[in-house]
């Protein structure tokens, strides 16, 4: 069976669900151009923090409207992807020692705006079994890329894994004026990660990289101030570390859309070990 690559999708507004964009249409692409049919999906979605890390194990995931304020239209959306109880215990088994706990949820939760709203997108017809996994709130950035790295093998068992999320994400800085411009320190930030991805094929490219993401803070004393704003809260930016966390040692990335909305928010979307058809 050959790898799947792994997707790394900045989701931006629940509106895009609604409202088609130059985002938007890149995803809707990404199927065909790289032919990706897997046989399940593992989603790690922003929206869902937990204690201990939580899986969706029920056979019928309902489509969760986790937000409020915005036209009835988006809450009237659907996307009636079953599940895989299976998949879910696979994951729960591979992963159980490197998080506080390990929870197959059968009832209370489904897929949330951070998945369907891409998963819409990426795959229409609503037909392949989809998992989403929770963020461990209590785990440090370097735990969660200790749990990436036991999902890595599901790629070669026909899954396809992708992390929903923004690299910069700020909600309360967000200017809601026609096409407002970047704010500096998005821009400073969005680029800063972007220089770190591992854009060639080259073996000892993964580990520093991860390295350089999870060491910032230390190492470039230049990039504090840019980073607090662009990370006030670490939901949206772990699903990007968890993708790179699945990178074999041979994969390059390819950037699949770039650009900061709404002064705050990074559509930065990358993907691993894509291949055109």
């Amino acid at each position: 069976m050959p790898r799947l690559p792994a997707l790394f999708i900045g989701h931006g507004s629940p509106m895009y669900a609604l409202h088609p964009n130059q985002y938007t249409d890149a995803w809707s692409k990404l199927a065909n151009a790289y032919d990706l049919r897997p046989s399940a999906i593992l989603m790690i979605s922003a929206h869902w923090v937990t204690r201990g890390t939580w899986l969706t194990a029920m056979q019928h995931p309902q489509t969760i409207h986790d937000f409020a304020h915005f036209p009835p239209e988006l809450s009237a959306i659907q996307y009636p992807a079953p599940g895989s109880p299976p998949l879910a215990l696979r994951i729960k088994n591979r992963i159980q020692a490197q998080t506080t706990h390990c929870v197959l949820e059968e009832s209370e939760w489904g897929l949330d705006h951070g998945s369907w709203s891409v998963l819409k997108y990426l795959f229409p017809k609503a037909h392949i079994p989809v998992v989403q996994m929770s963020l461990d709130g209590s785990l440090t950035e370097q735990e969660h890329v200790q749990i990436a790295l036991q999902l890595q093998s599901l790629r070669e068992e026909g899954e396809l894994i992708i992390g929903s999320g923004n690299v910069v994400h700020n909600l309360s800085q967000i200017q809601w004026s026609a096409n407002p411009p970047a704010a500096q320190w998005a821009i400073q930030f969005n680029n800063f990660f972007k220089s770190l991805l591992p854009f060639k094929q080259t073996l000892d490219l993964q580990t520093n990289h991860l390295k350089n993401l999870l060491t910032w803070r230390q190492t470039n004393p230049d990039l504090i101030t840019a980073g607090k704003l662009a990370i006030p809260s670490p939901e949206h930016y772990l699903p990007a570390l968890y993708i790179l966390g699945v990178k074999y040692p041979n994969e390059s990335c390819q950037v699949i859309t770039d650009g900061i909305e709404m002064a705050s928010i990074s559509m930065l979307s990358f993907g691993l070990g894509l291949n055109v058809r």
